[in-house]
């Protein structure tokens, strides 16, 4: 099973919009969401600090700032594909 992983923060209107849409892909894509909050932890902050949300998919980078569903879709087949 595939994990994509959202990096956030607390309040944050853009991390609630990719929860959002990764959440309704998820129905149809089937895969694990999991989202992990920096606040707090200062590795993370210095990773991701002004890039959240940060999109993780099994580890590997996939995108930050918003979820573009084709663009989702896409590297989520490919991923798959290579496995």
């Amino acid at each position: 099973m595939v994990t994509v992983t959202v990096y956030s923060r607390q309040g944050c209107h853009l991390c609630e919009i990719a929860e959002k849409t990764l959440e309704d892909l998820r129905k149809e894509l089937v895969f694990t969401l999991e989202t992990l909050y920096i606040d707090g932890n200062a590795e993370l902050e210095k990773l991701y600090g002004t890039e959240v949300p940060v999109i993780h998919i099994n580890g590997e980078h996939h995108d930050f700032y918003k979820v573009d569903p084709v663009r989702f879709r896409t590297c989520l087949e490919k991923y798959r594909q290579h496995q």
